[in-house]
């Protein structure tokens, strides 16, 4: 008995804890470049980029090219670094994506929020482990940064472990 109950409570708070990606991306509006406004840092992207930019495209087949690049410079001029990889839905929704930049490996995509007009999106994935804030423009204003940083505070994310790339103004 006592097993069967501590199960339930198992299910029920990994249930709560759950990442909630947007209802819908439209994906044509999502393709173009992103500038990298702020992450979490992990093991496989370069930590003292000037600007980190992502660019998303669509190939013949209508796979998404995946294209991410650090610069040097602020101004994008001196490129230090490029990755390109392959993405593509698991769901309707195409707010959930798998990416690949190098084959078999591959990891989640998750778009938990998005701006009015696609301005800005903020990606993870399931266990909340990768976190990034892109917008369409290489500076954020505070106010919207200071909204995204409490999303992600209310929904479990620590908004104080995310290194500022971009410009917050």
């Amino acid at each position: 008995m006592r097993i069967v109950f501590l199960l339930i409570i198992i299910l029920l708070v990994s249930a709560l804890s759950a990442v909630s990606t947007v209802k819908k991306v439209d994906l044509n509006r999502y393709l173009g470049k992103w500038y990298q406004i702020a992450y979490y840092p992990n093991s496989f992207q370069p930590r003292d980029c000037g600007l980190t930019t992502a660019e998303y495209s669509l190939d013949k087949k209508g796979k998404i090219v995946v294209l991410n690049t650090c610069y040097l410079d602020k101004a994008g001029k001196t490129i230090k670094k490029q990755a390109t990889g392959k993405a593509w839905t698991v769901d309707s929704s195409n707010s959930k994506l798998k990416v690949s930049f190098f084959w078999p490996f591959k990891g989640d995509y998750w778009i938990v929020k998005l701006g009015e007009n696609y301005s800005y999106s903020v990606v993870s994935d399931p266990k909340q482990k990768y976190l990034w804030i892109l917008a369409r423009d290489p500076e954020m204003a505070k106010a919207t940064y200071q909204e995204i940083s409490s999303f992600l505070d209310s929904n479990g994310w620590n908004s104080g472990k995310l290194i500022i790339t971009g410009t917050v103004k």
